[in-house]
């Protein structure tokens, strides 16, 4: 604000430098969707380790094929990811239920999500209470209780809730479980005040019943203890859950999901994601290797990816067991033909550790992504992630083996190719989109191109919202002009662009050239950014010849 001079002396006025300093976005943050063996249903969770995964999704799961993928985008450097779990009620007569249920005399609790892993929770109520903090929630002591829940899974945790009651109050029992837990839920409605079960200090009915087998063969090992096992047994039913069914696409994209932002939709609970990965749902075959996803699945998914400025990572056909499958598969198409999409042949062959390390087929997009992840921390999201230095880590052998020939096939077809070379080992020798095919000739051939090409679409939008409501004229264009050429200049020094000066390498125009009286009286600001990327070296030809000695006459 102008300051207004009143009496001779000196006046300080600080001015504005017009300097907004643009951040680039983060470039390898990773959606993952798909069933998982625990953890909540429809929520897109971040987490950033393996650990992460382990702690709140239970880790490697036979019936998860993204537990693998995720396993493999760790393994091979990624950093961030996306998590969203998938549940498909298995509802075949005398199947178990969603949830676990448990009750700890009077206390009837559920898990919090569906799945077995429910069974694995215990629970104990105590009376410990004090009649002060009573009194201060305006109840009795007699309305208190303290319950204690553990996960007796390995790594599992305990949660502890003091002061809890059945009545209205601060301490609601299903407000605060629905609040606070991670484990279980009160089972029941809020019931009539009138008639409110109290409960006694006791336990679960599988720890009772537990307690009540061990406690008999401690007093008689010799003696007949079926009916203490026949208890145990039933309690342990009792808590018996079901982990679901195989996905089908409608768990992905069903009728107002995007509203409910649920299935693929659930990302739009977070605020970025740059890749996606969307690992065989459609079952496993007789060698309990994954099937596929539907193509229309691929479909809307590539759609919702151009939405986001997000890169689909699409895993080859399980029918694809050599070259010319391949060739066959990608000319009758895999679901999108997209500059937002890439292909990756062949499945990666690994151990399986849930099954005594046999060999077995898995899918390639989570390492594909962790090697992006890892390239892009390396070298910037504008080096292609392939080449000797994206090797495939944890990757003993690959489905299928191809010869340089049968690459040459396959790499003009716009389909990336996953190679073995001796000593090297296992990598990514393929960067190209699925608008990649040498006959489409399209601009967006090549990943790290159309990727950096996201990148600064998505660092401009979120840098540039200042501008909004601003007076539209040559002093805004001058602080845009400044900004955006400040970003650009700093990924031209650090090698993002074709050229030797910042002329040769782009561009920012935000002038009356750009933005007419007409835009104006609009309310339009026209900013046009341009940028020479680069583009990968596919092809190193060498020429060699020979040169005469000279001729002594």
């Amino acid at each position: 604000m102008p300051v207004t001079p009143t009496y001779p002396g000196v006046y300080v006025e600080e001015v504005p430098s017009g300097v907004r300093t643009i951040t680039g976005v983060a470039t390898s943050i990773t959606a993952f969707i798909g069933r998982a063996k625990r953890g909540p249903v429809n929520e897109a969770k971040i987490i950033n380790s393996y650990a992460d995964y382990e702690r709140n999704f239970g880790g490697l799961d036979l019936n998860s094929t993204m537990s693998y993928a995720v396993r493999d985008f760790y393994t091979n450097g990624g950093s961030q990811a996306v998590i969203v779990r998938l549940y498909h009620e298995d509802t075949s007569e005398g199947a178990p239920s969603k949830k676990s249920a448990l009750d700890a005399d009077g206390v009837e609790l559920e898990a919090a999500y569906e799945g077995s892993w429910g069974a694995n929770l215990r629970a104990e109520v105590d009376l410990d209470v004090s009649e002060e903090v009573a009194t201060s929630l305006g109840l009795t002591k007699a309305d208190l209780f303290n319950l204690t829940v553990r996960d007796t899974s390995p790594g599992g945790d305990t949660e502890k809730y003091l002061n809890l009651s059945f009545k209205d109050s601060l301490r609601r029992v299903d407000k605060i479980l629905a609040e606070e837990s991670k484990l279980v839920r009160w089972e029941g409605t809020y019931p009539d005040p009138g008639s409110l079960p109290t409960p006694s200090a006791d336990k679960d009915a599988v720890t009772k019943a537990e307690k009540a087998l061990n406690d008999a063969k401690e007093a008689d090992p010799d003696a007949d203890h079926s009916t203490e096992e026949a208890a145990l047994t039933a309690a342990k039913e009792a808590m018996k859950a079901s982990d679901g069914t195989n996905l089908v696409q409608n768990d992905f994209t069903g009728s107002l999901f995007k509203d409910q932002k649920k299935g693929l939709y659930a990302l739009e609970q977070v605020d970025l994601f740059n890749l996606l990965c969307l690992p065989p749902y459609l079952g496993v075959d007789e060698f309990g290797n994954p099937k596929d996803v539907d193509k229309s699945l691929i479909a809307m998914a590539n759609t919702y990816c151009i939405n986001r400025r997000a890169m689909l990572l699409v895993d080859s056909h399980s029918s694809w067991t050599d070259k010319d499958k391949a060739k066959s598969g990608i000319a009758t198409g895999v679901g999108a033909v997209s500059k937002n999409a890439a292909i990756f042949f062949p499945r990666l062959k690994q151990p399986n550790s849930l099954r005594g390390n046999r060999m077995e087929t898995f899918v390639p997009s989570g390492a594909v992504a962790g090697i992006m992840a890892r390239t892009d921390t390396q070298r910037g999201v504008w080096k292609a992630p392939a080449g000797i230095d994206a090797t495939l880590r944890g990757v003993p052998e690959l489905s299928v083996k191809l010869t340089d020939n049968e690459n040459g096939e396959l790499n003009p077809l716009g389909v990336n190719c996953l190679r073995s070379f001796p000593i090297i080992g296992r990598i990514v020798w393929g960067s190209r989109t699925l608008r990649g095919a040498d006959m489409l000739a399209d601009e967006y051939k090549y990943i790290p191109v159309r990727r950096l090409a996201l990148f600064i679409e998505e660092s401009l939008f979120r840098g540039t919202h200042w501008v909004v409501f601003e007076p539209n004229d040559e002093p805004l264009w001058s602080q845009i002009r400044l900004n955006v050429g400040a970003f650009m200049n700093n990924l031209f020094r650090q090698g993002a662009f074709q050229g030797t000066t910042p002329r040769e390498a782009y561009f920012v125009k935000c002038d009356k050239e750009t933005t007419t009286q007409n835009d104006i009286d609009r309310g339009i600001v026209n900013i046009v950014v341009g940028f020479a990327p680069l583009k990968p070296a596919e092809f190193v030809i060498l020429k060699i010849q020979q040169i005469a000695g000279e001729l002594e006459v």
